[in-house]
């Protein structure tokens, strides 16, 4: 088959090396995760790439979209000529777990708890960015809280341990309060082992400590990415959306989405 792929860019890693496994011929294109700030210009950015792949001459066996509801932002997207295929998932955290059940058992009692893995942390969007901005993702929502515009480190060498941490405290004191369970202070690192050796996790670990959270560590599983990219869409965890069809949300933890 060839397959186009449209993913975040928080897949990369995780796309590029299940690509690489693929039987079939996969063209990807990420887009920019800070495009989930806006659930509508997403859903709107979505539905123009998936219209410019239908304008290529290619003749693409199936569309594929490396994303889960998030914010509903794939709700309505469809597909003139050509089948698009979408995870079982409500946001990229079960993506990253490899499974719905594996989301419901540890996201079930707070689903808006930050998480952060390799492609959050390499690209930006969490406490472990080398560009310096710290946030923590929630699962389910388009928001993300900023924390602060340096590392842990750079506090360190410019005020001290103490008044880093002080401070860290402080700039973090507006995340607490907008928590959905304020009794749960966790910092959940997803790790896909085959990116363990990046060190990312680690880094996780330290400022997660360096602001007074709980460090949880959940272990990542790159099944469904790969799935995806191999042409292996089980219903149960996919859906398949047939031409001129669209997605539709379902209202459970089971389906998630369907053929509107």
């Amino acid at each position: 088959m060839i397959l186009k792929l449209i993913s975040c860019e928080v897949f990369y890693r995780e796309a590029c090396l299940c690509i690489a496994g693929s039987p079939h011929r996969v063209d990807v294109e990420f887009t920019d995760k800070g495009a989930h700030n806006d659930s509508a210009k997403l859903r709107a950015l979505l539905q123009q790439k998936i219209d410019a792949a239908e304008a290529d001459p290619r003749p693409w066996d199936a569309i594929l979209l490396g994303f889960g509801l998030c914010g509903n932002s794939t709700i309505g997207l469809s597909a003139r000529k050509t089948r698009l295929v979408i995870p079982r998932a409500h946001d990229c955290c079960t993506i990253f777990l490899g499974s719905r059940e594996k989301f419901r058992e540890h996201f079930k009692d707070n689903p808006s708890l930050p998480f952060s893995s390799v492609g959050y942390a390499e690209r930006g969007w969490t406490a472990l960015s080398p560009t310096g901005s710290s946030f923590f993702h929630e699962p389910g929502t388009t928001t993300n809280y900023l924390l602060g515009e340096k590392t842990w480190e750079q506090y360190v060498a410019e005020y001290g341990e103490e008044n880093a941490r002080y401070i860290i405290e402080t700039l973090g004191a507006s995340v607490d309060h907008s928590l959905s369970d304020q009794k749960d202070n966790r910092v959940v690192f997803i790790e896909v082992p085959e990116l363990a050796h990046l060190g990312f996790a680690q880094r996780a670990r330290a400022e997660a400590e360096a602001t007074g959270r709980k460090y949880t560590e959940l272990p990542g599983d790159l099944r469904l990415v790969r799935k995806l990219v191999h042409g292996e869409w089980n219903a149960d965890e996919f859906l398949v959306v047939e031409p001129g069809r669209r997605i539709a949300r379902v209202y459970d933890w089971d389906r998630v989405v369907a053929e509107g």
